[in-house]
Formats: structure tokens, C-alpha cells, sequence
């Protein structure tokens, strides 16, 4: 059992042992504002206004699947691949399940439907999990339709789709409902253009780190074989904290330092090794859409087509244990070139975190092979990075107008 310090109490999950008034003083905590930045607080709404009854067959199928195969496009397809790449890294022998992306080469067909005969040879039960806010991206609804094709082709019954999205009545919605289980979860919704950045978030941010949440928060329930009550109240206690080291981090003078960095003319890479590197991908896309427009880029450590950096400019590292070799070494390389380097770890003692200009230190007490939050929450952290840009932009009178944010936007994702 993993032992928690008191600043831990929300990732404890001996909830028989937390008394009455505890629990309701948590609640009531998590009905008041949580986060100077509103878009937190609307995604603690709308994370807050899901039904026990509505995820829990969405959560039976995941907890009870031998494979799970991932879909999605763009931020959301990152949120999902975060979240499944913990239970991928469960090293207890019954929790083991085979997670899968159709980019992986280990992936038995070039389309689902190609796939789904050998997954059904192998694997007792497959879902096919589905993150898409709006339920209209091309790539997720083209494999539900190859899957939904093969289930009536070949009257299979070893498949299920799972999907979370805030759009239950689109295609991709209804196929998903004939053939599994759907969970409504709030985005942004209609609401009208803004330049208020810190309270709308930036396009899709309210549902794609609303879903990271709720998907890291069932992957560590399935680990630890909790119930959906559980999951709920894990849901609402993460909140709290979340809102908390959002807060402390983006006062923080490191903070305002690397909003100054980002505004000067700096190129941006951003770097890390497995589940961390779906993060750097997320906060990418949102630092893209800012620099971009300033004529300045972003680029993805080790990408197809990341540059060689030059002075001055800024690089992002990512590495929960702050030992990742390849990690280190990139922090290495770009301070001989003289770069800046800012490092997020959860030790302050590590070798990255010493060797990097500015740190940001995420603690998290978990044993080694057990779910970690420290992903999800590097994610947050992150996230206020281009709204903090923007509102600086726009204190030297540049503004930015969401449909010039949106143009630059990929339509081939």
C-alpha cells in the first residue's frame, strides 16, 4: 500500500477510513471556486455534473477488456494515450491489458477492420475507446465504421466501443451506442468568441483536460480495483489539488520568467520519453497556435523536422523521475548551445531538474509500476502557458482573435 503525506490526502484512496466530516468539508471545498483561472473551474463543473449511472457501463467494459485499442485526433487522442499508457505500465499480472494505437506497429491490420480478425483471435474481449469532443473527426468515426462493419459481417460478439465526448448525437456518438457505451462529458460548449483566454481556455481546452482527468482518474481506479462511487470522489478530491498547484506554479516567478522567454523571439522545443512525450505533444499544439502567428515555431524533440537549436532559444523537458538519460542528455546538448532550459520532475534533487535553468517540481508519492498523476497534472500545469502568452501579447496591444488562433489549427489531424 502506498503511504501519503498529509499534503497527499487527495491521491489517499483508503476512503473508508476518511470520516464524515472530512469528506463533506472536501466537498464542500470543491463546490467553491478552485482556480484563479475560470476555465478550471468549468471543467471542475462539468467533471462534477457527470452521473454514476451514466459511466459505469463505460467503466465495466474498460476494467473488464483484454485489449484496448485507442482512437482519436489530435489533443484528444494525446489525453486519451496518456491516460491507457498507465494501465500499459501496470506491472500486476492480472490488471495487465494490451493497449494499442493504430499507429503502433504492432498493430495487426492497416484499418480496424483489417485488425479486428487477429485481435479477435487473440484477445477474449477488445474495446475500442474513443476520446473526440466533438464527434465529428474523420479518423475516429472511420474506425468505429470499419469496426461496426466487421461486427455485422461476421456476427462477432468479442467487441465493444467506448466513447467520451460532448457530442452524443453525432455519427460517431450513435454508432458508439449501438455497439457499446457513450459518456457525455461538457466542453467549452457555444459559447461566443472571447479574448478572455483564462476563462474560455483555448479551443478544445476545457473538454481535452477534462477527459485526461476522468480517463487517469478510471485507469488508477481499474489498478486499484475501485468502484464508480470511488472514482467520483478520487474525481472530486484531484480537483482541489489541481486547482491549488495550477495556482502556486502559474504565480510562481519561474512562471512569469518563462512567459517572458516565450515572449521574446524564440523558437520552442519541447521534449520527453514515453507517456510524457502524449503530454508535450498536447501543450505543443497550443504554443503553436500563438508562436506561429508571430512567425516563430514549436517543435517536438527529435521530430521529422526539429532544427537544430540556436542561442537563445527555449527548451521544455518533462520526466517524472528526472533520470531519463536521453532526457538529460537533450537538456546537456542545448545549454552548450545556449539555450534556456525548463525542466518539470517530480524531485527537486534530480539530475535533470539540477542541470535545467528554471524547474517546476510536480511531488507525487507512488511505488515504481503503479499509476502515476504526474502526467495528467504536468498536462494542467501547462496548460495556462499560451493563455499567459496571449494576455502578455496583449498588454503590448497585439491581439489575438480566436479565428486567427483557429486558422492555424491542423484540418488533417
Amino acid at each position: 500500500m502506498v503511504a501519503f503525506t498529509a499534503n497527499e490526502i487527495c491521491s489517499n484512496l483508503k476512503f473508508k477510513s476518511l470520516n464524515a466530516p472530512l469528506l463533506k468539508a472536501s466537498v464542500s471545498k470543491i463546490r467553491s471556486k478552485i482556480s484563479n483561472l475560470g476555465y478550471v473551474n468549468r471543467i471542475r463543473d462539468n467533471l462534477l455534473n457527470l452521473r454514476k449511472n451514466k459511466m459505469l457501463p463505460l467503466y465495466e467494459d474498460l476494467k473488464s477488456a483484454n485489449c484496448v485499442v485507442c482512437g482519436g485526433s489530435g489533443r484528444s487522442l494525446y489525453s486519451l494515450n496518456a491516460a491507457m499508457s498507465q494501465i500499459a505500465m501496470s506491472q500486476i499480472g492480472w490488471r495487465t491489458k494490451v493497449i494499442l494505437t493504430p499507429d503502433d506497429p504492432g498493430f495487426p491490420g492497416k484499418n480496424m477492420y483489417d485488425a479486428a480478425s487477429e485481435l479477435e483471435r487473440r484477445y477474449r474481449k477488445t474495446l475500442l475507446l474513443i476520446n473526440s469532443g466533438s464527434g465529428l473527426s474523420e479518423d475516429p468515426l472511420i474506425m468505429a465504421q470499419d469496426l461496426a462493419r466487421y461486427i455485422e459481417d461476421k456476427k462477432s460478439s468479442k467487441f465493444s466501443m467506448g466513447l467520451v465526448t460532448s457530442n452524443l448525437n453525432s455519427p460517431l456518438g450513435e454508432i458508439v451506442r449501438k455497439y457499446g457505451h457513450a459518456v457525455a462529458l461538457k466542453g467549452r460548449g457555444k459559447s461566443t468568441p472571447s479574448l478572455d483566454y483564462s476563462e474560455i481556455g483555448m479551443m478544445g481546452d476545457m473538454f481535452e483536460l477534462g477527459s485526461l482527468l476522468l480517463l487517469c482518474i478510471m485507469t488508477e481506479a481499474i489498478f486499484r480495483n475501485l468502484t464508480m462511487d470511488e472514482v467520483l470522489q478520487l474525481c472530486k478530491q484531484e480537483l482541489v489539488q489541481l486547482g491549488q498547484m495550477i495556482d502556486s506554479n502559474v504565480a510562481s516567478k519561474t512562471y512569469t520568467h518563462l512567459v517572458d522567454l516565450l515572449e521574446k523571439r524564440t523558437s520552442v522545443f519541447l521534449g520527453g520519453k514515453g507517456t510524457v512525450n502524449e503530454v508535450v505533444k498536447m501543450t505543443g499544439v497550443r504554443l503553436f497556435h500563438i508562436k506561429s502567428f508571430l512567425g516563430e515555431s514549436v517543435y517536438i524533440a527529435r521530430g521529422v523536422n526539429t532544427p537544430r537549436p540556436r542561442a537563445g532559444d527555449l527548451e521544455i523537458l518533462l520526466s517524472f523521475s528526472g533520470e531519463t538519460e536521453p532526457v538529460i542528455r537533450w537538456c546537456e546538448i542545448f545549454k552548450r548551445l545556449n539555450g534556456t532550459v525548463l525542466s518539470i520532475s517530480g524531485n527537486k534533487d534530480s539530475t535533470l531538474a539540477k542541470k535545467s535553468d528554471l524547474q517546476l517540481i510536480l511531488k507525487e508519492a507512488v511505488k515504481p509500476g503503479h499509476p502515476r498523476r504526474f502526467y495528467m497534472r504536468a498536462a494542467y500545469v501547462l496548460s495556462p502557458l499560451p493563455v499567459k502568452l496571449a494576455e502578455r501579447l496583449r498588454e503590448r496591444g497585439l491581439t489575438l482573435p480566436e479565428f486567427i488562433i483557429n486558422w492555424y489549427h491542423s484540418v488533417t489531424q
